[in-house]
């Protein structure tokens, strides 16, 4: 009988953070929120170069999958987010009824007697993952730089780079694709990397060289901003947001997150 008490009471520790994030008090919009105006916004930006003729289809199809995929998840992410943001009431109701589920599920279909998998196993699976990268990257590598797939292949790169959690190689392959065509989108990635690995300098020449091509797009306007606040220059980024916030129209889906970010401005 105490195992079972045990088990349940260790449950129950292991939720303590869900708890936590539930009586936490609501946050205002935050980085989610912006992600997914501004992806939206990406998206529109997109299919106006396509018909002006600056992206071809490929291109565009391309571009637009991955912006779609960072809408999604940035959309699942506030959906999470918003499901925590309950009342104490309903922590008290679903904390314990999750710990039971767990406890029930494990004595249901558990096996207590597997041992968990060895380092080993997890090492040759990221191992396999390097190889397989590895020979993408060889086999780009080898194509010539005028055949359009040599680019797509490195921003396809680039992008399951950073779908693995490795910005610097993310952008690594994005600056090779960069080097073969310029795409201000582009640009805004890298930079955006960059501001979210904290190094704004670093994405300050990339936001300066996109926005010389396309100086209208908000995405880069507002990264802009962003760069400037995080280097500590809020003015900069007051005077860049107030700009981009006078040119967005009144039911843009970002502007409310733009307001918001001027004004926890200090």
């Amino acid at each position: 009988m105490t195992i079972w008490i045990l088990l349940a009471f260790f449950a129950l520790v292991a939720l303590l953070p869900l708890g936590v994030a539930v009586l936490r008090p609501k946050a205002a919009r935050g980085r989610r929120e912006a992600d997914i105006a501004l992806y939206r916004a990406q998206l529109l930006e997109l299919d106006r170069d396509r018909e002006a003729g600056r992206l071809d289809e490929a291109g565009h199809r391309a571009a637009t999958i991955e912006v779609q995929r960072r809408l999604i998840a940035a959309a699942d992410q506030a959906e999470a987010e918003a499901t925590t943001a309950r009342g104490p009431g309903m922590l008290l109701v679903v904390v314990p009824l999750i710990a039971a589920a767990g406890l029930g599920l494990y004595l249901l279909r558990g096996t207590p007697g597997m041992p968990s998998a060895p380092y080993t196993l997890r090492a040759e699976a990221m191992a396999r993952d390097e190889q397989i990268l590895a020979t993408i990257r060889a086999r780009i590598e080898a194509l010539d730089p005028q055949n359009p797939q040599a680019r797509q292949g490195w921003v396809l790169l680039g992008n399951a780079e950073r779908a693995r959690g490795r910005p610097q190689a993310a952008i690594e392959a994005w600056q090779r694709a960069i080097a073969l065509r310029f795409d201000p989108s582009l640009a805004g990635d890298i930079a955006e990397l960059q501001i979210e690995r904290g190094a704004p300098a670093e994405a300050a020449p990339w936001i300066t060289r996109a926005l010389a091509e396309a100086p209208a797009d908000p995405r880069l306007r507002f990264l802009a901003g962003m760069v400037a606040a995080e280097a500590g220059r809020p003015a900069e980024a007051r005077e860049r947001w107030q700009a981009l916030l006078a040119d967005t129209p009144a039911d843009a889906p970002w502007r409310a997150m733009l307001e918001s970010r001027l004004s926890a401005l200090p």
